[in-house]
């Protein structure tokens, strides 16, 4: 039976972690993550855990113990935000490469250049071609739900990448929400023990992890890579389906919320739809035919099933809580546009880049960009496809 309870996003991370009990969490605090191993440590001090908790130097360092740990048999995690994120990008790689399935809670918070530690997503979009999984939370419930879900999916035989669990830093990291726990005896049940087949101390089978990879085998295992990139799509729905019959909630690639007639809609990540579906609300309530896709899964990118979501839909804005520095658009709207490139009659899109560092998203910024989207339908004319959102500038005005 769920238990109701009151907890922060990072309380919330931290809860499931006590409850599957990991072999391994290396760590390192940085803002706003620094909670998690916070909680975790009191865990450990208390005896409520039999997990090895290795404080290390650096975020690293943090990762390179993960490693270790998961090449030698073991279920090793960490949790990290912004430029620890960026301090670990070698070791991502690595991680991937070695098709080890580490669990990364990443507490979404801007990279430095300049000093900020409010939220937006250019920490885990930075990464998002290193190999690794990626689920994206809008609040505390499927923070918590999404961790639950992650090593199993990771895990699969045929998928066995690292995943990274991420949520808006103090949106939600911090923002205490009614949230459902599961027992622990269930949550123990649901995740399972993990058995790897291959690993460093298995004496009868020896190997080595991450060797030299030369020119005549390294292309072909950048393949099985891809490949098991591919096969996650499957274990994700597979995971889903048993967590919403063992728990009762639903999860898939993404959340379709007024879709069924919308003649215009919104594509994001995260938080900030929570916003958009008030929105959604007060325009249905004027006869406004508006919906908004939110994304849970970024990787891998269900281009497929986001195309065939979006194909009655007249315009589309993708919100990019992450600027590209492509000099046109987000990596959302690259991926978006593309997965809609071969719909016999794809919708007109734009790109909104919005929230960068913090920056306020309310009620009535959202709104704008639907009116923008009503003008496109009605005119034919998209105008700028790439503008941004938010900032003190004349370019505000077009939207």
């Amino acid at each position: 039976m769920s238990i109701r309870e009151r907890l922060s996003g990072n309380e919330a991370i931290a809860c499931a972690m006590r409850q599957i009990d990991p072999d391994v969490f290396a760590a390192f605090p940085i803002t706003p993550s620094t909670e998690i191993p916070q909680y975790f440590a009191q865990y450990v001090a208390d005896g409520r855990v039999s997990t090895e908790f290795i404080p290390v130097e650096s975020e690293h360092s943090s990762l390179s113990a993960c490693i270790g740990a998961q090449a030698a048999g073991v279920r090793a995690v960490t949790a990290t935000s912004s430029c620890g994120l960026a301090f670990m990008y070698e070791v991502l790689y690595v991680a991937a490469s070695a098709r080890l399935p580490i669990t990364l809670a990443c507490v979404n918070r801007t990279l430095t250049g300049p000093i900020n530690i409010n939220n937006d997503h250019s920490d885990s979009m930075g990464a998002r071609d290193t190999g690794w999984l990626q689920l994206y939370a809008e609040n505390n419930q499927e923070a918590y739900d999404n961790y639950l879900q992650a090593m199993r999916i990771a895990e699969t035989p045929d998928v066995r990448l690292p995943i990274m669990v991420c949520q808006d830093g103090f949106i939600t990291s911090h923002a205490v929400e009614n949230i459902l726990l599961e027992e622990d005896a269930a949550v123990k049940a649901f995740v399972g023990e993990y058995r790897p087949e291959h690993y460093l101390l298995k004496q009868e089978n020896p190997l080595a992890v991450g060797p030299y990879d030369t020119c005549p085998y390294c292309m072909e295992h950048k393949v099985q890579q891809a490949e098991a990139m591919k096969n996650a799509k499957r274990a994700i729905l597979d995971v889903a389906a048993d967590f919403a019959r063992t728990f009762g909630r639903s999860y898939g690639f993404f959340e379709e919320y007024r879709m069924e007639d919308a003649e215009v809609a919104l594509v994001l990540i995260g938080s900030t739809a929570g916003t958009a579906k008030a929105c959604v609300e007060r325009l249905r309530a004027r006869g406004v035919r508006a919906g908004l896709i939110k994304l849970r899964v970024f990787r891998p990118f269900p281009a497929e099933e986001l195309a065939a979501a979006l194909a009655h839909v007249k315009a589309v804005a993708v919100l990019d809580k992450s600027e590209g520095n492509s000099a046109c658009g987000g990596p959302l709207f690259a991926e978006t546009r593309c997965a809609c490139y071969d719909l016999p009659h794809p919708p007109k899109m734009i790109d909104v880049v919005y929230g960068l560092a913090g920056r306020d998203c309310a009620v009535e910024d959202v709104e704008r960009v639907y009116r923008r989207l009503l003008h496109i339908v009605q005119t034919g004319e998209t105008g700028p496809r790439y503008v941004h959102m938010g900032q003190r500038s004349k370019q505000e005005e077009v939207l």
